[in-house]
């Protein structure tokens, strides 16, 4: 056990004391009565001395009860924790969800996109993200444990994608109107002087949304698109590949079926380079990049330990209200 701040309670301590010491010193003076003379006979009768003994006790245990109400206080304030380790199994793979998010990715998009409901469900303490792009990249999920937060964005993505493939959108209603835009919001940065769809740029933000490099953990991308290029970007699709490469990062790449030879072949050249795999949608497609990012590595990191400090103020506390309760029934003795 330890304090957060222990010289606010050293300080506090010091107070106290300095205060004992300066009530000890003085003397009170004689108030308020009469005083009576001859009192020797008194002061030795028996009777009289059984009831001052009883008000010494009782004036002792006040003052001790008022000081330990003080120090318990103080011990609340300086914050008394205990630091504990705690241990865990879990796997060592982070996995981000890359999204085109052009028009003319939103069907293979709303296919990726409830395959991988039900696999995220399956996740046991692996990190999930997701980044989506068009003419500049946004990062929806951070990569996370919390996997009913990203069911949620998931199920808000499917909502945008079904309002724009349908085009049924009432624009009276806010809720609607947020839903249709909820991709493009922040994808479209620039668009006027970029132009859409920057793969390349959109790849390599993604890459950079991974931690630190760690070759302890699997890192894998999911990266849809038609890789139909509509701007200029800052990097080419190949050399954010690359740059995925460095950072040990393997893409699995999704075309559309309409994808252009060209650029099914520069996909392709670009996965190869990160050692990962390329699909054409199909109806198999899901399925099969979901067993196949199950067979990547995916080791069991056992007894991985953190600290946590946790506050204690339970037993302090207890004792407080104990103490006071003393305290206020010794006082009406005293009286």
């Amino acid at each position: 056990m330890a304090l957060r701040y222990p010289l606010l309670f050293i300080i506090l301590i010091i107070g106290l004391i300095i205060i004992l010491l300066r009530v000890k010193k003085h003397k009170p003076k004689f108030k308020n009565g009469f005083k009576i003379a001859n009192t020797e006979y008194l002061k030795k009768d028996n009777y009289y001395l059984s009831l001052k003994k009883k008000y010494n006790l009782l004036k002792n245990g006040l003052q001790i009860s008022g000081i330990i109400c003080i120090l318990v206080c103080t011990l609340l304030i300086s914050r008394l924790y205990q630091v504990k380790e705690t241990k865990s199994n879990e796997y060592n793979r982070d996995i981000y969800l890359c999204m085109d998010v052009s028009a003319s990715v939103y069907e293979l998009n709303k296919d990726i996109v409830e395959s991988l409901k039900n696999t995220i469900k399956s996740l046991d303490n692996e990190r999930f993200g997701i980044s989506i792009f068009n003419s500049s990249s946004v990062t929806l999920v951070p990569l996370t444990n919390d996997y009913d937060y990203v069911l949620k964005v998931m199920d808000e993505i499917d909502k945008s994608l079904d309002a724009n493939i349908s085009n049924n959108i009432d624009y009276s209603d806010p809720d609607s109107f947020y839903i249709r835009n909820y991709l493009r919001n922040g994808t479209e940065e620039n668009a006027s002087l970029q132009g859409g769809s920057l793969i390349g740029d959109g790849l390599a933000t993604c890459t950079y949304n991974f931690s630190d490099p760690d070759n302890k953990r699997t890192k894998i991308i999911i990266l849809t698109t038609d890789n139909d290029l509509q701007g200029s970007p800052l990097l080419s699709l190949e050399e954010a590949s690359l740059i995925a490469k460095n950072k040990n990062i393997t893409v699995f790449g999704i075309g559309t079926n309409n994808i252009y030879a060209n650029n099914e072949e520069n996909f392709k050249k670009a996965v190869a380079n990160t050692n990962g795999k390329y699909y054409k949608i199909s109806t198999n497609t899901s399925n099969e990049i979901v067993s196949d990012i199950e067979k990547t590595s995916k080791s069991l990191l056992e007894n991985q330990s953190e600290k946590i400090e946790i506050d204690i103020p339970q037993i302090p506390f207890i004792i407080l209200i104990i103490t006071f309760v003393i305290y206020i029934f010794i006082s009406k003795k005293v009286k």
